[in-house]
């Protein structure tokens, strides 16, 4: 292939050529095949600069070229009834073409509001499929610099059940506290909090039994951790928690009724109409 140079390159974009195959204004080849300018129309998202559109460009080439290669190398080695793919083609295309059209009939018909009251009903009628497979909490936590002055305030407010200190708490949080997750009220993966809170524990249940309020040190940072609530996995998974999965489950429903009730009427009126028969 030809080597090209890093202007021709950076014309490709906006060069207009005709789309016949030939060696005229060519790019590359393979054997008889060429790569013309117009190929390349649109590759090149606007914006982008002048050192990444080389990038895109060369890669673009490069792969066309690999591609022809191992392409004419399989249609030798290949029996004619191995490429033969006309019937798979077009039962693809026909996959296709349905998919477009039920996808279109889906964004223009559904319903994607689903209440609460539809979620508790879902839940309670299929609770038996709700099971923890992980261990979830409801927690806050947050982290300071353990040489913040008002670190002891910060420690006394923690410590306080007065609603009031816990307002006082989350006032220093948003102020001082670089890293800190205080909505205790969604039951989260207790998984998701080690990913940030350094509690170093083997056994995750033991542990989520046997303490709610914590303070950890390390680093030169402090950590203050307080779990309200805790589920210990392979029990019944709250509704809370299983939420935006149900919401998920009953837009899918309604998803797939949407199809059953429009291929039903399309075999209906076909029925109707002497539209088909099956001998």
């Amino acid at each position: 292939m030809k080597k090209l140079f890093l202007p021709a390159l950076i014309l490709l974009c906006s060069c207009s050529t005709t789309n016949d195959k030939t060696a005229e204004g060519a790019l590359a080849r393979v054997n008889k095949e060429y790569l013309n300018a117009s190929d390349l129309q649109n590759i090149v998202p606007a914006g982008t600069s002048s050192k990444d559109s080389i990038i895109i460009v060369k890669n673009f080439i490069n792969n066309w070229v690999y591609d022809k290669l191992i392409l004419q190398k399989a249609k030798k080695n290949l029996l004619k009834k191995d490429i033969h793919f006309e019937k798979q083609l077009e039962e693809y295309q026909n996959s296709l073409i349905i998919y477009k059209y039920e996808s279109k009939l889906i964004s223009q018909t559904l319903d994607t509001v689903v209440t609460d009251k539809e979620i508790g009903a879902y839940y309670k009628e299929n609770i038996g499929n709700f099971q923890l497979k992980d261990n979830i909490v409801k927690v806050y936590y947050a982290r300071f610099d353990d040489k913040l002055p008002e670190l002891p305030k910060i420690r006394k407010f923690f410590n306080s059940n007065e609603p009031e200190h816990r307002d006082s708490l989350e006032n220093y949080i948003e102020k001082f506290s670089d890293l800190y997750y205080h909505d205790d009220e969604t039951w989260i993966l207790f998984n998701d909090v080690l990913k940030y809170v350094p509690i170093n524990t083997y056994n995750h249940e033991a542990f989520l039994q046997n303490n709610r309020k914590m303070e950890v040190n390390e680093g030169g940072v402090v950590y203050f951790i307080c779990f309200s609530d805790f589920m210990i996995k392979d029990g019944e998974s709250p509704l809370g928690f299983e939420k935006e999965n149900i919401r998920q489950i009953i837009i899918n429903k309604r998803k797939l009724q949407i199809i059953s009730k429009m291929r039903q009427e399309v075999y209906q009126a076909a029925l109707t109409g002497n539209g088909f028969e099956i001998y």
